[in-house]
């Protein structure tokens, strides 16, 4: 157990994505084929091959890395704090759709939010958007269409920019956990939207932001059903033997490389022996099983759904099937409650009748689980 001062030290030094990827182009819905899914059932679960679970043995982190562990967020306190509501960006008789703004660790992290008609109370859906080059970001991309799907059919829909995405502040992030932090704060600040009802509360998240809602189902959260749209692996070291490890210094320069992983914050003004202690953990299969929560799936506690696509995959910034797979196994393995769908010839990004399946399917699951 750290101690109160070292917890707050360490956090003014550090702070909390291993990417996922930009939405494909959609192909025009006349053009598909009525969408073949199957679906994954505990007796025909598929073993993975390429991403081997190993068991996890216990090891000393270095230290300056233990507030990004599993164990570490766990003892974190997300506080929040009032959510700012700006302008408004559309509206129709459904909904009404906001700029926000909130706090998170001393930064200002921005986003959006999509308000159902009427008084409410509303339940509400956490929704975490993939990465994105930074340059090319505006609030809502990656998530806006789901989460206008799920508003218009009585839900209160809200996403986080996450740190440096968007107008957002600037923040150091390891291992994913500062946009895992951002998210944490933002279900912390719910209670301030008066038409929330915060005992209701969902999570949907693709790619990158389904390997944030992962860890955030192993931590203390109100986050009652979550919905996994092609995540990212939720055993960090697959992230990294596929992009590497953080690009560390400008996260411009770092996102024109395929080396290293933009998704994560490390500028050069870090202290030398974070950097090296980051790089340490980073490259230690051991050590990296305190930070993946695949290897503590015994902590969720809600019920899963996950939503993958056969032909992902097939990009570097995709996300291999496989990944979904061995999710799937594991949580039957603890004996969770969840379900997986696999959508045929769909790739990163569904398009056509296989989204719309795949969102009917959302809809059902948080009705079921929230309503």
């Amino acid at each position: 157990m750290l101690k109160p001062n070292f917890y707050k030290d360490s956090f003014l030094i550090l702070a909390l994505c291993i990417t996922a990827c930009t939405t494909a182009p959609a192909s025009p819905t006349a053009t598909l084929p009525p969408p073949i899914v199957t679906v994954i059932h505990p007796t025909e679960t598929h073993t993975p091959t390429s991403t081997p679970q190993v068991t996890p043995t216990a090891t000393a982190l270095p230290h300056l890395m233990y507030p990004y562990t599993i164990a570490g967020l766990r003892e974190r306190q997300f506080e929040g704090g009032v959510i700012e509501i700006g302008a408004r960006i559309a509206f129709n008789d459904q909904f009404s759709s906001y700029l926000i703004s909130y706090p998170s660790d001393g930064l200002r992290i921005t986003g959006v939010l999509n308000l159902p008609a009427g008084e409410g109370s509303f339940p509400v859906i956490v929704m975490n958007h993939g990465f994105y080059p930074r340059s090319e970001y505006t609030s809502g991309d990656g998530s806006q269409r789901a989460a206008e799907y799920l508003a218009q059919r009585g839900y209160i829909t809200i996403s986080s920019d996450y740190r440096t995405w968007g107008t957002s502040d600037f923040g150091v992030s390891f291992f994913h956990t500062g946009l895992v932090a951002d998210v944490m704060n933002l279900l912390a600040s719910l209670d301030s939207i008066p038409q929330a009802d915060v005992s209701r509360i969902g999570m949907w998240g693709h790619s990158m932001g389904g390997g944030i809602t992962t860890k955030i189902l192993t931590l203390n959260s109100p986050v009652r059903a979550a919905v996994l749209y092609a995540p990212n692996s939720a055993d960090d070291a697959d992230l990294i033997a596929r992009w590497g490890y953080g690009c560390i210094g400008d996260i411009a320069a770092g996102e024109l490389l395929e080396t290293c992983n933009s998704a994560d914050v490390l500028p050069e003004s870090l202290p030398a022996q974070v950097i090296a202690a980051y790089k340490e953990s980073a490259q230690s299969a051991e050590r990296m099983r305190e930070v993946a929560p695949f290897y503590h799936l015994d902590l969720v506690s809600v019920p899963v759904q996950i939503h993958i696509g056969s032909a992902d995959g097939d990009y570097i910034g995709s996300t291999p099937p496989e990944w979904s797979y061995k999710l799937n196994q594991g949580l039957l393995d603890a004996n969770k409650d969840v379900e997986m769908f696999v959508y045929q010839n769909q790739r990163h990004s569904f398009t056509g009748d296989a989204w719309t399946l795949f969102m009917d399917r959302a809809v059902a699951f948080f009705d079921e689980n929230l309503k």
